[in-house]
């Protein structure tokens, strides 16, 4: 098992020092999905939420969550982000909205933890722009597809 790079030798936390390493593209994709009843998931899909656009809103707000990242977890760099794309796509199945996030950049450490923020970040503002007709929605399945990049090179999740 490969020791953990955010403690010291001491066990106390930190910043993991990436100023020697390269600067190659890097690129991320996360997914997750918030549950819903038909009838609300109805309701954003024929645009009747009170609030407005549903999933407009929630692309933007992932959009900032993955700009916003260093700022939300303590051992993050700020990255130069230099795109960040999202899919919201509604799943009847489900039934709710299925939320995939792509996030690239050029620099010295991934962009793992930004694409991971983006779906959260569109997952609760989806809640939040419907909690009024349905408060028990769940919010899950938020993990990484896909990085690529840096010295670890290329991860694929099992389907």
């Amino acid at each position: 098992m490969m020791p953990l790079t955010h403690f010291d030798s001491q066990g106390n936390a930190h910043m993991v020092d990436v100023s020697d390493k390269p600067s190659t593209a890097r690129e991320a994709r996360a997914a997750g999905w918030v549950k819903m009843a038909p009838e609300t998931l109805e309701m954003i899909t024929e645009g009747r939420a009170k609030k407005g656009d549903v999933l407009g809103v929630a692309r933007l707000a992932g959009i900032m969550g993955a700009k916003r990242t260093a700022d939300l977890i303590p051992l993050c760099h700020p990255l130069p982000v230099t795109k960040v794309a999202l899919e919201l796509e509604p799943d009847r199945d489900l039934p709710g909205i299925r939320v995939t996030a792509t996030v690239k950049t050029g620099g010295q450490t991934g962009v793992e933890m930004e694409a991971l923020t983006a779906v959260s970040t569109a997952c609760l503002t989806i809640y939040d722009m419907v909690k009024a007709v349905q408060k028990d929605m769940e919010i899950g399945g938020i993990r990484l597809l896909y990085k690529d990049g840096g010295k670890s090179g290329r991860f694929e999740a099992a389907p």
